[in-house]
């Protein structure tokens, strides 16, 4: 008998598969995967050598029994799924957004600390080596102390993507769930945990997409673009979530003595000219990573005001794991950790269900839109 922790896996596409890999990379046995399809399900089981494969959860949880379960469906399949591993006692590993809203993410933290279960909230993107090197030399006082950041991002995405749980709220859908989770939890990782104070405004420059079938995989999704967007029996489905957002946000930091003043803004269907990128601007310097997600190269404006590369340190190298894909690796990292959490050995902190629902909470409130101050008596 494998004295291996056993984990469940809950999610078929790549974000499913990603997951059986990270937690196989951190020395877990994957016991079994659930999906909504029978074929698709039983297809990714036999690829990936996973000898239970099913499509009802809570048969599954009392087939398997696992430790932990790894949730990689869209956010609107979070709810139940979770409540349901967390009172047979299982440790639940999440992916982004927790859930679809902050009162429903409030619960399954409630539930998780009185069931005593660990957990791990993977906006993972924290993980990045540039962010962890960025993270180090602002603990240095390298930049001296942070005054402000700058997150700017434009993906141009394809407008006709075809219609599906990223154009839902109800689904887990929005760039605020599955973009800005990510940046906030790398500038928090950097600048200092605790959120002062935030306000945004989101806006959805989609409004529809084409109804096409046969989508699983959410990184494939672009070859199912129809050829003929002018076919009358083509079907719309109608966005009800932001592609664009702009947050404002202040957060303490030990390391100065004023709330951090932090900017994102991203644009999901904007083009970008200049490279996205992450600033860090201190007292003393600044720190400027290429990038949306910080993926690099890092360069640090120096004494004699210029910019200069900096290469990433050994240790840090060493550190992550040696896998392709920036995703892929982010969720090995924190596999990893919390396998070791769970079997007793110490970690560095890693975030819980406590981000993911305060998270969902602060993403209630920018989808609110009501930060506005009406200026119009002014000019008359």
């Amino acid at each position: 008998m494998s004295n291996k922790l056993k984990v469940l896996v809950h999610g078929t596409g790549f974000g499913g598969q990603g997951h059986v890999d990270a937690f196989r990379g951190a020395g877990a046995n994957v016991v079994g995967i659930v999906g909504r399809t029978e074929k698709v399900v039983k297809e990714v089981a036999a690829k990936m050598d996973i000898e239970f494969a099913g499509t009802d959860w809570q048969q599954a949880l009392q087939h398997c029994q696992p430790d932990i379960v790894s949730i990689a469906t869209p956010g609107g399949a979070h709810f139940e799924a979770i409540k349901q591993a967390i009172e047979q006692g299982c440790h639940i590993y999440c992916d982004k957004p927790l859930t679809v809203d902050g009162e429903s993410a409030q619960v399954l933290q409630q539930l998780a600390e009185q069931k005593q279960v660990k957990t791990a909230f993977a906006a993972s993107f924290r993980y990045m080596p540039e962010i962890l090197h960025a993270k180090r030399l602002v603990a240095d006082g390298v930049i001296g102390e942070p005054l402000e950041v700058e997150c700017i991002s434009h993906f141009n995405l394809e407008r006709d993507i075809p219609f599906g749980w990223s154009h839902r709220k109800e689904d887990g859908g929005g760039r605020l769930n599955n973009n800005f989770t990510h940046k906030l939890s790398i500038v928090t990782s950097v600048i200092g945990e605790q959120i002062l104070a935030i306000c945004g405004e989101v806006r959805d420059d989609l409004g529809k997409a084409p109804i096409v079938e046969g989508v699983h995989n959410f990184k494939s999704r672009r070859e199912f673009i129809p050829k003929n967007l002018n076919d009358p029996s083509l079907k719309w489905g109608k966005s009800n979530v932001e592609w664009s957002y702009t947050v404002l946000a202040k957060l303490a930091s030990d390391y100065a003595q004023k709330p951090v003043s932090v900017l994102f803004k991203h644009g999901g269907l904007n083009p970008r000219f200049n490279k996205d990128h992450i600033v860090f601007y201190g007292s003393k310097g600044a720190i400027y990573i290429e990038g949306h997600y910080g993926q690099g190269p890092l360069y640090l404006y120096d004494n004699d005001n210029n910019w200069q590369e900096m290469p990433l340190p050994q240790d840090i190298v060493d550190d992550v794991p040696d896998v392709q894909g920036d995703t892929e690796r982010n969720w090995r990292y924190l596999a990893r950790e919390f396998v070791k959490d769970i079997q007793g050995q110490s970690v560095r902190p890693y975030q819980t269900f406590k981000e993911g629902c305060l998270y969902q909470q602060l993403i209630d409130l920018i989808r609110q839109n009501n930060n506005w101050v009406d200026v119009t008596h002014l000019q008359k």
